[in-house]
């Protein structure tokens, strides 16, 4: 067989399968996009950035990310689709070269209170089948160790269909470890009758207090109203041991209401199903606050809260049992399990160490593998989620990171660059959507949106090197470099909120006096004590109520599609009196969740069609074009306009629409005022919720917080989604917010904000049990000229001194 040789001038010849280098999107129009077209070079980090709202999430997760998944989905069986989330094809005219996208989003993880940060990573799943094979006493199985497993037995007889059909007598039983008095939670509830119901009133008299059980609710009130089982129009207080028995405590039933069939059942069961069984931080605020009123949550004395049956706490490896292995710092978790000489289950060993040290590796070693899930914030989640990515022998997939930087201090920021880095360099395409200069510029590539935001963005001002960026005169450009001076003169307090022996998760009985009348800033490495300190002591402090404590934190806004930013702000409610008191007619008429609803297709605008495992079509409602309100109602004009045009404008223009004039309405103004202070004077009124993006929905939260009467704002991570040349009217915000007489606290990391403090405190030195102490407190100025801290460190590399 003879081999051709190439002579020095032939150029190689390519195989077409290396061609592929390169993502391509032609035609996206996804949300603001405008008819976007990019190439982005595969096995590369490439980085998106630009104004909060300028459509980067739009591009990287709602296109290229999502028709990835998409096409994977498809690649199943209909029957399985059948159980998947369906996904429809995005907007656009061409998508080449993907390959499997791996999201790792800032979606907080499931509030689910048996969900915890072992059961969320597997790390709990490896512990007990460790448990199972080395605890002694040996108690059972990895389920017997497992708090989500009750213990089960049954005996009985069973019809075996084999030949002769014959009846055997068989036993069955499971050995689970959940604890059976909390079952699996850890806590236990003791829920407050005088909260639920006022018992001197009959049922019919309107006795129940619990949000949402209106008088005539079909599901509720009428349930035990009409069951047959109580009297409605005799007095609670009066009634019988028995009814007393059945009223609150009765096994699930079915009655007949109104010639339907429904489920009676017992108000403290049903409390228990309908309020208890969420996590309280996943629950809306007048709920929480009730669940808060109502129901007193205290640890459970049978497992003292380790949520495990007694026999999974007997049983233990070296004095270890798996509930004091779950309640250690991870760190130092690792170091145990590192000490376990055991060959019979050295592979488990080694995938355990690995796992844990990824913890570490990742700058999250000092949280607890029985630490909720639900407690845990947007970053630390997000961190959480790459876990199991660390170690992945995958190649060629995508990976898309959403701000991997959110809730890190500077010095963990240089860790994670470490990792998206190693991620690269295993030939993987990194996609991250960022706005720290620090991520940016290890970029290999860059794509920044905009002009704007909103309208005003959705296009390509920018892709290249980071040196290109640099000297591209983008808005990201120009303030790429940008660097806030330490304040010469920092405002005087006019008062103090004293902390005193505060204990909370790893503070060590700290005592702080908090400044008031100025811009305070807590910071310090994640996982030092910031929110214990401030969330966890600040509104139990004597004279913190009296303040008037408004607190913003990261949690997630909660609407629909039909939730706008008209509904969310409260500020829908004065213009619909405006019109109503200038067309003469009723306010329900101007809500398209109410009488003037389009019946067609019932407020939405657009009409949803279901096609089971396949993607489900939205068109246009033809009735109402899309306005979603009736004919009739769009008859009804306030200074020439009509309620569907109203909602179509922007905040500028509706905060001059309502300024002066005809249309003049001072509640709606203040609120759009407001909007505009925080930068949101580009977004559209009835524009849905969940297109907003998280520095948008961010700052939506705090105009909302703005209009509440407080003396005391404390503010979680505000510069969370923020471009760098938003951050720069934040701090104006916030001096303004001060300058009229607030007192603000500031949890945060950006070097700027600490920059533009009145008062530092920097809590550490290190993360858990490293941290729970305050390592400095004074101005910015002596923090930098100190240099004692990482932060102080950094805070001085900063500004440049």
């Amino acid at each position: 067989m003879s081999t051709a040789k190439r002579t020095g001038t032939q150029s190689p010849a390519v195989d077409a399968a290396d061609s592929h280098d390169l993502i391509r999107v032609h035609g996206a129009r996804v949300n603001n996009l405008k008819d976007l077209s990019i190439e982005i070079p595969k096995r590369r980090l490439t980085v998106f950035t630009g104004v909060s709202g300028s459509g980067k999430s739009s591009l990287v997760f709602d296109t290229i990310a999502a028709e990835s998944q998409r096409l994977i989905n498809e690649t199943y069986s209909a029957f399985v689709q059948g159980f998947m989330p369906t996904l429809a094809r995005p907007e656009v005219d061409v998508l080449d070269g993907l390959t499997t996208a791996i999201i790792v989003d800032q979606q907080r993880m499931g509030a689910d209170p048996r969900s915890t940060v072992g059961t969320a990573t597997d790390a709990n799943a490896m512990l007990r089948i460790l448990f199972s094979r080395l605890g002694k006493p040996h108690i059972g199985p990895p389920s017997a160790y497992a708090f989500n497993v009750p213990s089960v037995r049954a005996s009985g007889a069973i019809t075996v269909e084999r030949g002769a059909k014959k009846a055997v007598k068989a036993t069955f039983s499971r050995t689970g470890g959940m604890c059976t008095r909390c079952e699996g939670r850890g806590t236990v509830s003791d829920i407050d009758l005088t909260q639920l119901y006022d018992d001197s009133k009959s049922i019919a008299e309107g006795a129940f207090t619990i949000p949402g059980w209106k008088s005539d609710s079909f599901w509720t009130v009428r349930v035990y109203a009409e069951s047959g089982l109580l009297d409605p129009n005799k007095p609670i207080r009066e009634y019988t041991k028995k009814e007393m028995q059945d009223f609150l405590y009765r096994e699930p039933t079915k009655v007949k209401v109104e010639g339907v069939n429904l489920t009676y059942e017992g108000l403290i069961p049903k409390i228990q199903k309908s309020f208890l069984s969420k996590d309280k931080e996943a629950l809306q605020p007048h709920i929480r606050a009730f669940v808060e009123r109502a129901v007193t949550f205290s640890t459970c004395p049978e497992c003292d809260g380790t949520r495990l049956s007694e026999g999974a706490r007997s049983s233990k490896i070296k004095g270890i049992s798996i509930a004091d292995a779950c309640a250690m710092q991870i760190s130092d978790l690792a170091e145990w399990v590192r000490g376990l000489d055991e060959p019979s289950v050295a592979p488990l060993l080694t995938a355990l160490q690995q796992s844990l040290d990824s913890f570490a590796e990742i700058g999250l070693g000092y949280l607890a593998l029985d630490r909720p899930s639900g407690t845990l914030s947007g970053g630390e989640a997000q961190r959480v989620k790459m876990i199991r990515h660390l170690g992945s022998s995958l190649t060629d997939v995508t990976y898309v990171f959403d701000e991997p930087t959110i809730g890190l201090h500077p010095h963990d920021i240089q860790r994670m660059n470490d990792l998206l880095l190693r991620l690269r360099d295993k030939g993987n395409t990194v996609l991250v959507v960022e706005h720290k200069p620090e991520t940016i510029a290890i970029a290999d590539h860059v794509v920044d949106l905009g002009p704007g935001a909103g309208t005003a963005g959705g296009t390509v001002c920018f892709e290249g090197t980071v040196e290109g960026l640099r000297a591209g005169g983008t808005i990201t450009g120009r303030h790429f470099d940008d660097r806030a001076a330490v304040k010469e003169t920092v405002r005087k307090p006019t008062g103090t909120l004293q902390i005193r022996g505060a204990t909370a998760n790893n503070l060590r009985g700290v005592d702080v006096d908090i400044p008031l009348g100025v811009l305070a800033v807590v910071t310090g490495v994640a996982g030092s004590g910031k929110s214990s300190l401030v969330h966890g002591s600040l509104p139990h402090q004597p004279g913190a109520a009296g303040e008037g404590v408004v607190s913003v934190d990261q949690g997630a806004i909660r609407g629909s599609r039909r939730s706008n930013p008209a509904t969310y702000t409260g500020l829908l409610d004065p213009i619909r009196k405006a019109f109503a008191k200038a067309n003469d007619v009723k306010p329900a008429l101007f809500s398209a969740n109410s009488e003037g609803a389009c019946p067609t297709c019932n407020g939405a605008g657009v009409i949803y069609t279901d096609l089971a495992m396949m993607a489900g079509v939205a068109s246009t409602c033809e009735e109402c074009e899309g306005k979603r309100y009736q004919a009739s109602v769009l008859e009804y004009h306030l200074g020439g306009r009509d309620i569907s045009e109203v909602l179509a404008m922007s905040v500028t223009e509706a905060e001059e629409f309502f300024g002066a004039g005809e249309a003049h309405t001072p509640a709606a103004h203040r609120i759009l005022d407001r909007l505009a202070d925080v930068g949101l004077g580009y977004l559209s009124l009835g524009q849905p919720l969940t297109t907003l993006s998280g520095g948008e929905r961010q700052r939506l939260k705090l105009a909302t917080h703005m209009a509440e009467k407080g003396g005391v704002y404390v503010l979680d991570e505000p510069t969370t989604g923020l471009h760098l040349a938003d951050v720069e009217q934040l701090l104006g915000l916030l001096d303004r917010l001060v300058d009229s007489g607030k007192s603000v606290i500031v949890i945060e990391h950006h070097q700027a904000v600490m920059a533009h403090a009145d008062w530092i405190i920097d809590l550490g030195p290190g993360a858990g049990h490293d941290g729970g102490r305050i390592v400095f407190e004074g101005t910015p100025a002596d923090l930098v000229a100190a240099r004692s801290t990482l932060t102080g460190e950094h805070l001085a590399a900063y500004v440049g001194t």
